[in-house]
């Protein structure tokens, strides 16, 4: 018989913790923004009869049509129903980022200075994918 003795460091169930609720939290807000946007309570910035007439445009054809910005430029309209439901898919394709915070100071108290370094880089190169200065996704 073999007892296992080893615990899970405490960084790690804080990590997972965070990216656990994180992500339920996530899909709950897309959940409710979503039902704000379809229950017409918060006003969309395309109209939903615009959006069906344009299905089966190509993707520039409903920017141009819909007045809809590129890139970061949602975020002008995030009081639109239709751009407010963005909120949760960045929180949630943000988590990452948002976990490794506390990673830092953790593996600085524990004075694993690699760890806190290769958690920083982590976030400067996941935001600067987010940025979107690369490009890409041909978009």
């Amino acid at each position: 018989m073999s007892t296992d003795t080893t615990q899970t460091p405490a960084e790690q169930v804080v990590y997972s913790n965070m990216l656990f609720y994180g992500c339920w939290g996530s899909l709950g807000l897309m959940a409710v923004t979503y039902l704000l946007y379809i229950s017409g309570l918060v006003t969309p910035h395309v109209p939903l009869d615009t959006v069906t007439q344009l299905w089966s445009q190509p993707v520039k054809v409903y920017l141009e049509k819909g007045n809809v910005p590129t890139g970061w430029g949602w975020l002008k309209l995030i009081g639109q129903g239709d751009f407010l439901n963005f909120t949760g898919v960045v929180l949630l394709s943000g988590m990452t980022i948002l976990c490794y915070l506390p990673l830092i100071g953790a593996y600085m108290k524990k004075k694993e200075p690699i760890f806190a370094t290769i958690a920083v880089l982590e976030i400067l190169v996941l935001a600067f994918a987010a940025s979107g200065i690369v490009g890409g996704g041909g978009h």
